[in-house]
């Protein structure tokens, strides 16, 4: 249900290095019946899995399948990384800055009851819960690739819908232009909000034609199932074309906004991390190349890197969202 509520020092920590590659298991026996029981089924797991720690390996969380999607460019035949690299080796410093930090840490946050608050220029603010939006849509698979900013890129199957259709729900303003995500801050759950890496809670935008596109993904599950808390439960952003870090995790606000939001990175330093943040080559991070990548599962000895591709690989799909802007100012 929407119920109405009332509008209510940087250390950048050392990058670190990779991950591998592997098998995901079938499921397509559940998808008859995934509108009902496989939201139902995965949120009864999620208050289960709350009240122990958390396994990496893949058919322990409920399974949340999802049909194949068809829109233009949401599925790579690319390899797979391996769930166990894909859910070991994260960037989620809420709970700590190694690579590591968030598998082992990300069990203490509870993720039912769960709710997100929609803010600003709608019609229709206020507070969705969890279950709610997992009924929304029938749920999608996407097998997309996502890169860090770092410099390693995975091919994930994400499950989840595009984000534009809980928007067409709120009904923005005609003066929305951008949305603001907000993320989980909970001091008890949550060890590496002591740090001060950035300003939290951590915060994240996107352009309203971006937020629209089919591509950007509303997501709650990968490899067929709910997501681990380390890779951002119960639900987050995955934007395929732009860098890891502007697909915001664990979200409990989303923001419309006529100007654009500061994000957490672009506060902490703008001269690395801009607003737009899309993958491209030709834009060096300020200290170290972006030309390449490392593919997890590709990282052996003598593995050449892989060349990075404009947008991510999803240029025909996105490119047209920033003609005419220079995307080296624009970065």
């Amino acid at each position: 249900m929407l119920i109405r509520t009332r509008d209510s020092g940087f250390d950048h920590p050392r990058s670190g290095d990779i991950t591998p590659r592997a098998v995901y298991q079938q499921r397509r026996e559940l998808l008859k019946t995934l509108a009902a029981g496989a939201a139902g089924g995965a949120l009864a797991a999620w208050a289960a899995r709350d009240a122990r720690a958390q396994t990496a390996r893949p058919g322990k969380l409920a399974p949340l399948p999802g049909a194949r999607s068809a829109v233009s460019g949401a599925v790579t035949m690319e390899k797979l990384t391996d769930h166990q690299d894909a859910t070991s080796y994260n960037n989620f410093y809420e709970f700590g800055t190694d690579k590591d930090d968030p598998a082992r840490h990300a069990h203490q946050m509870k993720t039912v009851p769960w709710s997100v608050e929609i803010e600003g220029l709608v019609n229709k603010p206020g507070r969705l819960a969890l279950e709610d939006l997992l009924k929304l849509k029938p749920m999608e698979e996407r097998v997309y690739r996502l890169r860090c900013v770092e410099g390693w890129s995975m091919v994930i199957p994400w499950v989840g819908y595009s984000l534009a259709e809980l928007i067409k729900r709120v009904e923005p303003q005609g003066s929305a232009k951008y949305l603001e995500f907000v993320t989980l801050a909970e001091n008890k759950q949550m060890p590496g909000l002591r740090s001060r890496v950035i300003d939290w809670p951590y915060t994240e935008g996107l352009r309203m034609d971006e937020a629209l596109h089919p591509l950007a993904l509303l997501t709650f599950g990968m490899y067929g199932e709910v997501l681990p808390h380390q890779n951002g439960a119960p639900v987050r952003l995955v934007v395929p074309w732009k860098y890891g870090f502007k697909s915001a995790k664990s979200i409990v606000k989303i923001r419309f906004l006529e100007q654009a939001p500061r994000t957490a990175w672009n506060k902490a330093a703008a001269n690395e991390y801009g607003f737009y943040s899309n993958v491209n080559p030709e834009v060096d991070h300020p200290r170290w190349s972006q030309a390449t990548e490392r593919r997890i599962g590709e990282d052996g000895l003598f593995t050449k890197k892989r060349k990075t591709l404009m947008f991510n690989g999803y240029e025909a799909q996105v490119g047209q969202l920033y003609a005419g802007m220079d995307l080296r100012k624009n970065y």
